[in-house]
């Protein structure tokens, strides 16, 4: 084109789009950064797991542009949470970096909500505690060798349902676990033998399990390990057996001292 042929217009053209460059483009882009936002950042040093409080954060103005979408501005959000990872001091808060429950290795214990008890029982052989294969979830039976000086093995009618929670290794870590927690042993570490199971039980049956660790004879044995519906089924018939041993006794009793009375 003859247009471009002269460099008298060419210059001109040039002119005028570096114009529109530096008093057009420009100051919309100056305009987009220099935006500001607040957000929420680190003031205090938080571990995996702490529970994050009004101290711990400060909400501070920053440019907007180039800031991750999923990183937090409102501080109630956090306050309250569980740090998902660990977080230094001046670090932003992502969304992914929180949780409503705390992620440790035995957040198991922080479901309890005083209905149940978390109770241990020692593994004395490899054996009694199903060599080594015990999950959380699986619902066994305790077996008691000798029960209460009577010379009789049974399986204690308390006992025989009951939820495994968690098994531990003796490091402390949770051994054999379905979620391995972000402390646990990768699984190219060589695995440690169980040597206590933690089993979920009424305060009746944790009488009852806390006389067998005294004892030191005790044998668990797995009843079912998979769906957790039909897992609850299992805890369902074992809570109607716990009502009837105890409760309509209770309630027997009181009926029989109502009648002594008229």
């Amino acid at each position: 084109m003859k247009i471009f042929k002269n460099r008298t217009t060419l210059g001109i053209l040039c002119i005028v789009i570096s114009l529109l460059i530096c008093f057009g483009i420009t100051p919309l882009f100056n305009k987009t950064i220099s935006q500001k936002t607040e957000i929420v950042r680190v003031a205090k040093e938080i571990k995996l797991g702490d529970k994050i409080t009004k101290d711990m954060v400060q909400t501070v103005e920053v440019g907007g542009y180039n800031l991750p979408e999923n990183v937090i501005k409102n501080k109630d959000t956090v306050i309250g949470r569980f740090a998902a990872a660990d977080l230094s001091v001046g670090d932003y808060i992502l969304n992914t970096k929180i949780s409503k429950t705390p992620e440790q290795d035995n957040a198991y214990l922080y479901r309890l909500n005083g209905e149940k008890q978390a109770i241990s029982l020692t593994l004395k052989t490899f054996a009694s505690g199903l060599s080594g294969k015990l999950q959380s979830g699986d619902i066994v039976s305790v077996i008691a060798p000798d029960y209460k000086k009577q010379g009789m093995t049974v399986i204690p009618p308390e006992l025989k349902y009951i939820e495994v929670i968690s098994v531990t290794a003796p490091s402390g870590y949770d051994a054999n676990q379905r979620d391995a927690g972000p402390n646990s042993p990768s699984a190219e570490d060589e695995k440690e033998l169980p040597t206590t199971v933690t089993l979920l039980a009424t305060a009746e049956q944790s009488n009852i399990l806390a006389e067998l660790e005294s004892d030191g004879k005790s044998h668990v044995s797995l009843v079912y390990r998979g769906d957790s519906k039909q897992a609850e089924k299992f805890i369902s018939i074992q809570e109607e057996v716990l009502y009837k041993l105890y409760h309509s006794e209770i309630s027997t009793e009181s009926t029989q001292e109502n009648e002594v009375v008229q």
